[in-house]
């Protein structure tokens, strides 16, 4: 987890910005990215039911998702799928200024999704009951996770499975009323965190962690030892009055990724990197043939 010389992230977070439907305003969404590398949009879910697009409508908006939309069976399920894919596309199209329509979802081992042909930017997705939450960054990697305030994580006797021995006995010095938001906080933390490595689950919660009991500044070991020092930034925020939201973002090392136009999506150096490259191995490859040429004459 050490990432030792890595620069501190920019500025501090900004705050989650909530889009009532596709002809909301985006432009706070491009200005969070211009400003701070990252940019969190919360949503309902009904303001982006699938069914309200129409059929040919929305199997252009889900393009190679459509497929797998049409796999699911409960209806739940489905309209939450197709709502966060599409919610996921606009907020991305803002950010590239391009239309929702041409951008392409991919998916890693871990289902993780990402951008197809914007390497330059990261995303993540979360939802929970009718909240939608999607993350954008352009600085490294972003996780994004929403959970409701209420959820009793506490009592349920979780603690064990997800807390390091050090989270657990702060937790346990707390007043008994702020054990169980602490535990809401430290889980969206985790998950935020976790998806933006890309290891989601796998990654056991008791490996790692952060302070209950305060801001969350860097990723801390089991016994309470800073882990990353200056590689991430996070924030944990209320939203709506009902749930907590978590945001992690980690600094990749490039700089920031300030060109998002969909013609620059590719490093012109790189292009000419490899068409150099290629120019001397189609050059090394005519002396090889024309050597035994010239050793016959």
């Amino acid at each position: 987890m050490t990432a030792p010389g890595r620069r501190t992230p920019g500025p501090a977070l900004g705050e989650p910005t909530a889009i009532s439907g596709p002809s909301a305003d985006w432009s706070r969404v491009r200005a969070d990215l211009d400003r701070h590398g990252a940019a969190v949009v919360c949503a309902r879910q009904d303001d982006w039911r699938p069914e309200e697009a129409g059929a040919r409508q929305l199997q252009a908006l889900l393009g190679h998702d459509w497929e797998r939309y049409l796999e699911l069976t409960h209806p739940r399920v489905r309209t939450r799928f197709a709502a966060s894919r599409v919610l996921l596309k606009f907020a991305a199209a803002a950010a590239l200024g391009v239309r929702p329509q041409s951008v392409e979802l991919a998916y890693g081992l871990t289902g993780r999704p990402c951008l197809r042909g914007y390497d330059g930017v990261d995303i993540s997705l979360s939802h929970t009951d009718d909240l939608l939450l999607v993350g954008l960054a352009t600085d490294g990697a972003i996780g994004v996770d929403a959970e409701r305030s209420d959820r009793d994580l506490y009592g349920s006797g979780l603690g064990r499975h997800m807390c390091t021995p050090y989270e657990a006995e702060r937790i346990e010095a707390m007043p008994v009323a702020e054990r169980n938001p602490a535990m809401v906080r430290l889980w969206t933390l985790k998950e935020a965190y976790s998806k933006a490595i890309g290891l989601g689950m796998r990654f056991p919660f008791t490996d790692f962690g952060f302070s209950p009991d305060r801001a969350p500044t860097d990723v801390l070991r089991p016994d309470g030892t800073p882990g990353t020092v200056g590689a991430w930034a996070f924030r944990t925020v209320s939203f709506a009055g009902r749930y907590t939201l978590s945001v992690a973002v980690g600094d990749a090392g490039f700089g920031r990724t300030t060109d998002l136009a969909a013609a620059t999506a590719l490093d012109p150096g790189i292009v000419d990197a490899l068409l150099a490259a290629l120019g001397e191995e189609e050059q090394e490859e005519q002396e090889q043939q024309e050597a035994p040429a010239r050793c016959r004459g």
